[in-house]
């Protein structure tokens, strides 16, 4: 089988009850070595209110992933320097899904003048901004739905080269 690069969009407001399912499984199926399955189910329960979620992924820049044009996986940029959600689906995971949203979020905020980009690395997402260049800057405990969650926060320098043929 061969592997194709995953194709990018944005977000629209119906996609949003299946970017809340992509939520929920990636967080259940992926990130049970590093979580006790009350915080997962805790951390899973934020996209319950679909209206919410959809919300709060229409109020960022939220790029949408496909593989034989169903989507796999959704990152979003908040504000011009911070990834604030990249989740895939556990049957994408390893399939370059997650390094091709997180290129063009890199892209993005580097061309609104970004000088470097943050995220709040779960446990499990470690070692994938790691080798991306991303250093861990601080230990975060946050509280959602009554289970604490550990996360890093991470941050990298963007490659600050003009691009040829833009505007500085």
């Amino acid at each position: 089988m061969s592997r194709s690069a995953p194709a990018l969009r944005p977000f629209l407001p119906a996609d949003t009850p299946l970017l809340a399912a992509i939520f929920a499984a990636s967080i259940m199926e992926l990130t049970g070595d590093d979580y006790s399955e009350a915080q997962q189910e805790a951390w899973a329960m934020a996209a319950e209110d679909e209206d919410a979620f959809g919300k709060k992924l229409a109020g960022q820049l939220t790029l949408i992933a496909s593989l034989q044009n169903a989507p796999v996986g959704f990152a979003s940029l908040k504000g011009p320097d911070h990834i604030d959600m990249l989740y895939v689906h556990p049957s994408a995971a390893g399939q370059g899904v997650g390094s091709a949203l997180c290129d063009a979020l890199e892209k993005i905020a580097g061309a609104r003048g970004a000088k470097t980009l943050t995220v709040d690395a779960s446990d499990n997402a470690l070692d994938f901004f790691r080798k991306r260049g991303y250093v861990a800057r601080q230990r975060n405990s946050v509280t959602i739905n009554d289970e604490w969650l550990a996360n890093t926060t991470m941050q990298k320098t963007l490659d600050s080269a003009p691009q040829r043929g833009g505007h500085a």
